[in-house]
């Protein structure tokens, strides 16, 4: 382990380990929440979860933003199961997290209305795990 100047997110750090920075530094990722529930096609599941992600980026603070991308712009996705999808939406609001509910326009395979997928975030990764660490990542 060497130490000297190293860049992280465009940032130098002297006389600091690479490894020690990042394990001090605020970890931020974003969570696409779906339901899979509804069988949606592959596709139809992906453009949802494109809609969730960036609703919920364009919500998030701009400081928030760019730290999460020097980061390497951490996602996951998981899957609500029986979960109230709903419910999820209304604590990352209530916590003070960007969010956005997608509902569909009802176009092609679901009826207009319909929950298909939660965007929270970016925002710390505590944060996001407090509200949707009991779900499932989709595999």
């Amino acid at each position: 382990m060497e130490l000297g100047v190293v860049i992280v997110g465009g940032i130098p750090y002297c006389n600091k380990s690479e490894e020690t920075i990042l394990d001090n530094m605020t970890k931020y990722k974003q969570a696409i929440v779906l339901k899979e529930e509804l069988e949606m096609s592959k596709g139809k599941s992906i453009s949802q979860a494109c809609h969730a992600s960036l609703e919920a980026y364009n919500r998030t603070d701009e400081s928030v933003r760019e730290e999460w991308r020097s980061q390497g712009a951490k996602k996951i996705a998981l899957d609500i199961g029986d979960n109230d999808i709903k419910s999820r939406f209304q604590k990352a609001k209530r916590e003070g997290l960007s969010a956005y509910l997608v509902k569909d326009a009802g176009h092609t395979e679901l009826k207009s209305g319909t929950v298909t997928a939660l965007g929270i975030g970016p925002a710390e990764e505590s944060k996001i795990d407090s509200i949707t660490g009991d779900l499932s990542l989709i595999r």
